[in-house]
């Protein structure tokens, strides 16, 4: 089990300053366990955070509960796009995180080892509570390595239609994106920003096919023209 002094530690590790933070956590609290390593290796504090996460979860057989409950706060954070502002508000008195940490504990589908209620009380404790989002999506990461998963993120200005998405998952699959032996994890964002068209993340590859990076192009020719 992970102990809240275990996270605390990684807290006090975490800061932007110190790149090799994931490695120094990993040795503070998992020597006794150095055939666990993270699939990929993350930097900053909420890949530090993500990191210790992964360690403990795997020191206690607990990746998939842990994966799942993951899961279900980034659900809440995509079914209330209010919340990171309530985590990020400078005001919070520690009755106010005890509180914000019990509400989101009742998401928790399961927590083996109380792996989940001691990341969300180390982040409490230590004003670190607008990082959840960051430690989640740096979560799913490490889980998407584990699984030998390819990560396919396609934003559009409105919601696609299922069958869209399916033929890009299709033709995706078919290319030299996708290794032998990896699955393809296909992600729809909406960004109305973008105001049409489509962009297209697949591994360190981005393809702009929106409407507001063909304006920008246009833009640029014009005033360089003129």
């Amino acid at each position: 089990m992970l102990s809240r002094r275990a996270i605390a530690q990684a807290a006090r590790i975490a800061t932007p300053r110190a790149p090799i933070a994931p490695r120094t956590v990993f040795r503070s609290y998992a020597a006794a366990a150095s055939d666990v390593i993270p699939p990929v290796e993350l930097y900053g504090v909420d890949g530090t955070y993500a990191t210790a996460l992964w360690t403990a979860s795997a020191k206690t057989s607990a990746l998939d509960s842990t994966a799942r409950s993951v899961e279900s706060l980034n659900g809440l954070f995509k079914r209330d796009p209010k919340l990171q502002n309530v985590l990020s508000a400078p005001t919070l008195t520690v009755g106010d995180k005890q509180k914000i940490v019990a509400e989101l504990l009742k998401g928790v589908t399961q927590d083996k080892g109380d792996i989940m209620k001691n990341l969300l009380g180390t982040l409490a404790e230590h004003n670190r509570l607008n990082a959840l989002k960051a430690v989640c999506e740096k979560y799913a990461e490490l889980v998407s390595a584990h699984r030998g998963e390819v990560e396919l993120t396609v934003t559009s200005a409105a919601p696609l239609e299922p069958k869209v998405l399916q033929k890009l998952e299709s033709a995706v699959t078919k290319s030299s994106y996708v290794g032998q032996g990896k699955k393809l994890k296909v992600v729809s964002k909406v960004n109305p920003d973008i105001r049409g068209g489509l962009i297209v993340e697949i591994g360190d590859r981005t393809i702009d096919l929106s409407v507001s990076s063909k304006m920008a192009k246009m833009n640029k020719l014009l005033t360089e023209t003129l």
